[in-house]
């Protein structure tokens, strides 16, 4: 079954309502903190339908559907790790961006070690953030491939000019209502998908569970081996899963701006810690969906076999649903991704003018200019993602692990950087500079000659640069004592 005008319809019908619903916010920006805060008048339940619709991103929706497709359950010990991180973010790190007025997470940087280290982790930001939403905003490209077969470049543009307009106009506060929106929408047609793809196995559920039994367990979630090149095992996925949603959760912007928008420190924490339960039921969600559509395909081969996991779950919405419900799931798919864009519109503009901007190009101008400039920072960030998403088209590779892959490279620096910030008085803005930039280049060293997993690529960072900025604080110290003396 083709793709119909119905469904056409219902898409069209889906992105220009969510694109009014989001710019009719723009009537309660005023300042800075309406604009990137919320004004810190949203509710604790509405953040953390937030904080899992900005992790999420379009890659989840089409690439973990296709990880369970090719393996199994393992995907969710690193899930685990997910959840443990979040409990570590809440007693740390929020805290002490509750302590003060901030709009940014690298301003708790700047009051700890100054302006310098807090450029570094922002830069960092900025360039991972938008290598990474560059590569996920390609990943709407595959659906629309799937779809229409032609007019990529057409569509990609279409739904960044979209969610522009609604970043643009209403700020985080749309940002937020939308993402709740869409993470409802997209969490209840995957549901629907699941369903009617039992619904169409002979056999049903039963017939899935021995398929998934024959082909090795595709439902077995823990494995206990140790093997420093496999991501999916239960040690690389509870350790490096911690890591790297400690720093996401921690040290990115695209987080952090959530949870700074909170009513308070205890509503932050709320969001946080609840949101680890939507996770775990959302990924859980994927995953069966990618075995049901395992057995599915062994009834029902497609008729080219798939070039990459990335296509099989758009494929099946597509080709196997009715006319008008295959335009739903695919407006909910493409929802994911608005969510995903808008917050990185949104947390990349913040982090320049808060963190760049104002300091050092006009520190003293008034609320309105600020707001002003952006709006058109916003601007200019969309027009970069596209433009990385463009050239990302001819990568080959898994989407979400590419993408996770890229992200994990600074992120053992950024989350080093702060836990020498949070944990110890003894670290200073020299050492923990030089422990950040080593272990920058031992986690590309590690990438370019081994073959351990990504998983691990966060907490070797981490471990490299607590160490290394600790000792090299100590010397510097102990070389300025001696040459007072």
């Amino acid at each position: 079954m083709a793709f119909s005008w119905l469904d056409l319809g219902v898409v069209i019908t889906y992105l220009i309502a969510i694109t009014i619903f989001g710019a009719h916010f723009r009537k309660s920006q005023h300042t800075l903190h309406d604009y990137f805060l919320g004004g810190r008048r949203l509710p604790w339940w509405a953040i953390a339908f937030s904080v899992v619709s900005a992790e999420t991103s379009i890659l989840t929706i089409i690439s973990t559907p296709g990880i369970a497709y090719r393996s199994n359950l393992g995907f969710l010990q690193l899930v685990l790790g997910y959840l443990v991180a979040r409990v570590v973010v809440s007693f740390i790190l929020i805290p002490r961006y509750f302590a003060g007025e901030m709009f940014t997470a690298y301003q708790l940087i700047e009051r700890r070690f100054g302006k310098g280290l807090k450029v570094f982790t922002a830069g960092l930001f900025l360039i991972t953030r938008a290598l990474a939403e560059g590569v996920r905003v390609f990943a709407i490209s595959i659906v629309i491939a799937v779809i229409f077969k032609t007019g990529v470049v057409a569509s990609l543009l279409i739904i960044a000019a979209l969610t522009l307009f609604y970043t643009f106009e209403g700020g985080l506060t749309a940002v937020i209502w939308t993402d709740v929106i869409q993470l409802l929408i997209y969490l209840t047609g995957t549901g629907v998908a699941l369903i009617l793809a039992l619904h169409a196995i002979p056999g049903g559920w039963a017939d899935v569970a021995q398929m998934a039994q024959a082909a090795g367990d595709k439902f077995a979630v823990f494995d206990f081996h140790f093997n420093w090149s496999q991501p999916y095992l239960f040690w690389s996925g509870l350790i490096g899963g911690t890591f790297l949603t400690t720093a996401s959760h921690g040290t990115d912007q695209l987080i952090v701006q959530r949870l700074l928008a909170a009513r308070g420190k205890r509503q932050s924490q709320a969001a946080l810690l609840s949101s680890g339960l939507v996770i775990l039921f959302q990924f859980a969600l994927f995953l069966i969906v990618g075995v049901v559509l395992f057995a599915f395909y062994q009834h029902f081969p497609p008729a080219t076999p798939f070039h990459r996991p990335d296509q099989i779950y758009p494929t099946f919405v597509v080709t196997q649903l009715p006319r008008g419900l295959a335009g739903l799931l695919i407006a909910a798919i493409i929802a994911a991704a608005m969510a995903n864009l808008s917050a990185a519109f949104n947390s990349l503009a913040s982090s320049s003018v808060v963190d760049f901007y104002k300091p050092f190009v006009r520190p003293e101008a008034d609320q309105s200019h600020y707001l002003r400039v952006s709006r058109i920072l916003t601007l200019v960030w969309g027009a970069v993602l596209v433009a990385i998403a463009l050239v990302a088209q001819h990568l080959h590779e898994s989407v979400l692990e590419l993408a996770l892959t890229i992200a994990s490279v600074p992120y053992g620096s950024m989350l080093g950087i702060f836990l020498l910030g949070v944990l110890t008085r003894r670290a200073n803005s020299a050492g923990t500079l030089f422990g950040a930039l080593l272990a920058l280049a031992t986690v590309c060293c590690v990438i370019a000659f081994t073959s351990i997993a990504w998983t691990w690529y966060v907490g070797i960072g981490t471990v490299v640069t607590f160490v290394g900025g600790l000792l090299a604080s100590t010397l510097t110290q102990r070389q300025n004592a001696a040459d007072r003396v």
